[in-house]
């Protein structure tokens, strides 16, 4: 398959707490900021990013949709690049943790649109607990990251959301998450230019040789 016959989709979420230092469509500025990139260096189709977001259940971070929403739109996003663009495969660049349950329903899309379709989430594998020091790193890159705003990040009774911490539900409900709150509570946060620029480029790479594979 051509590059220029492969869509490279964005997939975030756009109302999203990021504590106080992040805006709500965090993730969806970084997996544009990585599929626009991705697609432009090996000359694939950057064919948006969706609106909706799919959530866990008992992790409230803001406002998401329900999974068939999620991937009505998908569905729907996917077969006009098809018609319109003439694609063959897409890659959908994912930068929310709780949008990974798409990826089971990838096999039953293929089937249906006629398309090769693969799922990369490297930002939130390489990113870590939710608002910590990964995205703030990435968000300072892009320049989202509001520095003045750092010192107050972690007040979790005012910030439930970072690191999950002041989730008690989900920390009991999901190992994972217990560990991304043990992590945020015993290292803290920072915002560091060059692991920023490092997960991007990891990420943008990741990326590419997904697109090169299809």
């Amino acid at each position: 398959m051509l590059p220029e016959k492969v869509g490279v989709l964005a997939m975030g979420s756009h109302n999203e707490r990021h504590g106080a230092a992040l805006p709500p469509d965090t993730d969806a500025k970084l997996a544009v900021h990585v599929a626009e990139e991705a697609a432009r260096r090996v000359g694939a189709k950057f064919i948006g990013v969706l609106y909706s977001a799919y959530e866990l259940p008992k992790i409230d971070t803001g406002e998401h949709q329900p999974l068939e929403v999620v991937l009505d739109e998908l569905r729907s996003a996917l077969k006009n690049a098809k018609n319109l663009l003439g694609i063959e495969g897409a890659v959908i660049v994912n930068a929310h943790g709780g949008n990974k349950p798409v990826s089971k329903h990838i096999p039953e899309l293929e089937r249906e649109l006629g398309l090769k379709i693969a799922f990369n989430s490297t930002i939130v594998d390489l990113e870590g607990p939710h608002a910590g020091t990964g995205e703030l790193s990435m968000g300072a890159t892009l320049g989202i990251l509001d520095p003045s705003k750092l010192a107050e990040h972690t007040d979790f009774a005012k910030y439930p959301e970072v690191g999950f911490v002041g989730l008690t539900e989900a920390r009991r409900k999901y190992e994972w998450v217990e560990r991304q709150a043990q992590e945020i509570m015993r290292l803290g946060v920072r915002a560091s230019l060059f692991l920023g620029r490092t997960l991007l480029e990891c990420a943008i790479s990741d990326v590419i040789n997904t697109i090169r594979e299809l």
